[in-house]
């Protein structure tokens, strides 16, 4: 009888120029690992040494971060991969060493024991439509940066053009007619129109590349079919990150495992008799700006989110607290949202008609709809979300 061959999971510590390796079996058992470099020799001879182990999981820290380079090439080469988030592999080097001291060969074994222990681990796959997408919403954040850091300049010459300045929300226009009404004679104040007179023109420059990244943007997520661009306050940049950023939906539970990840579920900062929550500074970033502006936008008209808003504050809630609440709110309104398309792409009824999803755990469409202010989700599912092969 041919003896089956153990499947190994590979533990990975990716760095730029480099990458560390150890491979493990089921019982946790190392029997192999190395140091390889990240050029075309040194990823060929990676592949060849781990050749013998046939049935193989790479397990990559940051797949989304400093390892993605090296997570598509694997993908490219057909490779299983799955993502191990930083702060797990954290949590087992101090239980495996005892204590949090970091080499790239500790870091690989702490990555190894994530990928051989833990179920539900996140698979990487290839999507070329995200792909487009995340390069064009990172560029497009990055003219949005570039905008803020000019105005600014503007705003800061303009002050020592100007008796107090000029107001806030400044547009190109509108400050080529104020710098047009001032007639400077010193060298000093000649400089500083034209310092600004150039600022200007670089403003009216990223304007227009900001229209033209909003418009592809706008056709490639109406491309994705997602109901997102629907939400009051959710635009073609907010929606693609959100896309982006949450990929494959099915690896949150519920609506609560959801606004942990946003960082909008509240955290328990009671003492005593005194019962209170915080805002989460935890979670994905990213998204909880997509979810901050959204507030901000509904908070500007009559909306549901203005009308949810005020009854907070009614209760006697702060601001900021009412802010929470309202942003854990819109947590729940775009997870059901996304969840919908999900279940709509997933699921079809007789002659092509979409399933009934009216079990959905999440909330209504409206912030006043039905919604549970739980901080936390309970403790995690034994199985994972998407099933993965165990090492054996």
């Amino acid at each position: 009888m041919e003896e089956q061959v153990p499947r190994v999971v590979i533990g990975m510590d990716p760095h730029k120029r480099s990458v560390t390796i150890e491979v493990m079996l089921a019982d946790e058992s190392v029997v192999g690992g190395g140091r390889f470099d990240t050029s075309i020799e040194g990823y060929q001879a990676m592949l060849a040494y781990v050749a013998k182990w046939s049935r193989r999981v790479w397990a990559i820290e940051g797949c989304e971060g400093i390892g993605r380079h090296i997570a598509h090439r694997l993908l490219a080469d057909r490779q299983d991969i799955v993502d191990v988030p930083a702060k797990l592999s954290a949590r087992a080097r101090v239980f495996a060493t005892g204590q949090g001291r970091k080499t790239d060969a500790t870091d690989a074994h702490s990555v190894a024991l994530v990928g051989t222990r833990m179920a539900g681990l996140r698979p990487v796959v290839s999507d070329e439509q995200l792909e487009v997408l995340q390069l064009l919403v990172d560029r497009r954040r990055a003219i949005g940066d570039e905008h803020t850091r000019k105005i600014s300049q503007l705003h800061r010459i303009l002050l020592e053009m100007l008796p107090g300045g000029a107001k806030k929300y400044l547009s190109a226009a509108q400050a080529k007619v104020l710098l047009a009404g001032v007639r400077p004679r010193d060298p000093v104040g000649k400089t500083r129109k034209r310092v600004a007179a150039e600022l200007v023109v670089d403003l009216e420059r990223i304007y227009s590349r900001k229209k033209a990244a909003d418009k592809e943007l706008k056709a490639l997520v109406e491309a994705t079919g997602t109901s997102l661009l629907g939400l009051h306050g959710i635009g073609p940049s907010g929606a693609a990150r959100l896309l982006v950023e949450v990929g494959d939906l099915s690896r949150f539970p519920d609506r609560n495992h959801f606004a942990s990840w946003t960082g909008t579920a509240p955290i328990d900062a009671s003492s005593g008799d005194h019962v209170r929550h915080r805002l989460s500074r935890g979670g994905n970033r990213q998204i909880n700006r997509v979810l901050h502006i959204m507030a901000t936008v509904q908070l500007r008209t009559a909306t549901e989110g203005r009308a949810y808003f005020d009854r907070k504050k009614a209760t006697g809630k702060t601001s900021m607290e009412a802010m929470r609440c309202l942003k854990r709110r819109l947590s729940d309104i775009v997870y059901r949202t996304m969840l919908s398309d999900y279940t709509a792409s997933k699921v079809t009824g007789p002659g092509g008609q979409r399933g009934n999803d009216s079990d959905s755990s999440a909330t209504g469409s409206q912030p006043h709809t039905g919604t549970s202010d739980k901080p936390l989700p309970g403790p995690a599912s034994n199985k994972p979300t998407i099933p993965l092969p165990k090492a054996s």
